[in-house]
């Protein structure tokens, strides 16, 4: 219980917890990544580092490939990609995890050709799941 300046009793709610969605645009294709916040429970797999930790980052990884692969498009050329295993990466703070998903963001967007400097990267928080 806490008082307000008039002295009135009131309590705070905790906020539910909210993934953040890290989405990056470039070369005309998008990418979305998600940290998990304390609270939230993230996606496992066997061996699964930093599952525990309070912020968890999971997001594909990809690099360009001259056959097999998937195809995208990407600056208006169609190119195959080859996915590699999601694995998560925990981290003591939120900042830390953001900062880090950023720069994976990017760094998949320069493995397949795309000039680092034209990738945009935005963080919004999504609803919590049930």
């Amino acid at each position: 219980m806490k008082t307000n300046n008039d002295g009135l009793l009131f309590t705070v709610e905790p906020l539910p917890p909210r993934m953040l969605l890290v989405r990056g645009h470039g070369g005309g294709t998008d990418l979305t990544g998600t940290v998990f916040e304390r609270g939230e429970e993230p996606p496992s797999y066997k061996g699964t580092p930093d599952a525990d930790a309070p912020y968890v980052w999971v997001c594909d990884s990809f690099y360009a490939v001259e056959s097999g692969g998937s195809p995208i498009e990407v600056d208006g050329e169609e190119i195959r990609i080859a996915f590699e295993s999601p694995m998560p990466r925990g981290f003591e703070t939120k900042k830390q995890a953001v900062e880090a998903a950023k720069e994976h963001v990017v760094t998949q967007f320069v493995r397949i050709g795309v000039d680092s400097d034209t990738v945009d990267v935005e963080v919004e928080s999504a609803e919590p799941t049930a």
